[in-house]
């Protein structure tokens, strides 16, 4: 049986008080208009909506806390590595201001491992962190906002044909339905004796260990799709177009949060378009970095 993220009803829900067709249009006109900038000023603009989005979602932190945790470590590691290998930048800005060079005391085979640390790469981790956090933010919000009996009906409500919009709502229940099917693998496994927590050796020795939990769920999953495709094909799915169980009315509100989607979008087209929005670095922090 498929399963879906852990949904529930909010009566003070920001995200579920309009048509989920209109908030996946939100969503898209945000998503383009964030990637439209790296200016750090326009992207706190960003930020701020997705944490507006966030703190009246209804969405209590025990819910979302393992997948905050992981994109917030994410996010900073990832920011961190672009930093020290000043990849990624390079491409917004032609010239570094050098704040400080920290050499180590050793070399390796002649060469000396050396740190840069400039004016133009710290702040494109900061633009770069604000950035993917906005991003992030506004996604992991979408599962436990939206009604899973509602996902082909979205995305069949956005314009796409039957069969794409079935695929999406499959798409939806995937990982959550993988998962419980791995925990139910794992629990099995242990009480026939499987010692997960004492696998040990190399990693080919390791993937081998783990063959009695990767193995029956793969098959699960196989057989699971097979069963999927025979009820679709029994139901004559795709022969022609099909109707749905709901139906989605928009309301004034709806209208409205997607013009106001469609407003920020062109205006950030319009922004980009007119070249503003680039990288950018204080002045005050080039005048301290001596340029």
């Amino acid at each position: 049986m498929l399963v879906a993220w852990r949904y529930r009803e909010r009566a003070r829900s920001f995200i579920q008080s309009f048509d989920p067709r209109a908030w996946i249009m939100f969503y898209g006109c945000f998503l383009f208009s964030t990637l439209a900038f790296w200016d750090v000023r326009y992207l706190l603009f960003f930020a701020a909506i997705a944490l507006f989005v966030l703190l009246t979602s209804g969405v209590t932190w025990n819910e979302i806390r393992r997948a905050v945790l992981f994109i917030v470590g994410f996010v900073t590691i990832f920011a961190f590595f672009t930093f020290l290998t000043g990849r990624g930048g390079t491409e917004l800005y032609e010239q570094e201001h050098l704040i400080r060079r920290l050499e180590a005391s050793f070399s390796i085979l002649g060469w000396t491992p050396a740190l840069d640390i400039t004016v133009e790469r710290a702040f494109f981790g900061v633009s770069q962190f604000v950035r993917v956090f906005s991003i992030a933010i506004m996604t992991i919000l979408i599962p436990y906002s939206l009604n899973p009996a509602l996902y082909g009906i979205t995305f069949r409500g956005l314009g796409l044909p039957d069969k794409i919009a079935y695929a999406m709502d499959l798409t939806m229940r995937f990982i959550p339905t993988f998962s419980r099917d791995f925990q139910l693998t794992m629990d099995a496994q242990k009480a026939r004796g499987f010692e997960l927590e004492k696998i040990s050796g190399g990693l080919i020795q390791q993937v081998r260990k783990i063959g009695p939990l990767m193995v029956p769920v793969t098959i699960h999953a196989i057989i699971g799709s097979e069963d999927i495709i025979d009820a679709m094909d029994l139901r004559a799915f795709g022969i022609g177009p099909r109707t749905w169980l709901q139906k989605l009315d928009y309301k004034i509100k709806d209208r409205i949060l997607i013009g106001v989607g469609l407003t920020i979008l062109l205006f950030s087209m319009a922004l980009s378009t007119l070249g503003l929005g680039n990288f950018w670095v204080p002045p005050q922090l080039l005048v301290l970095a001596g340029g």
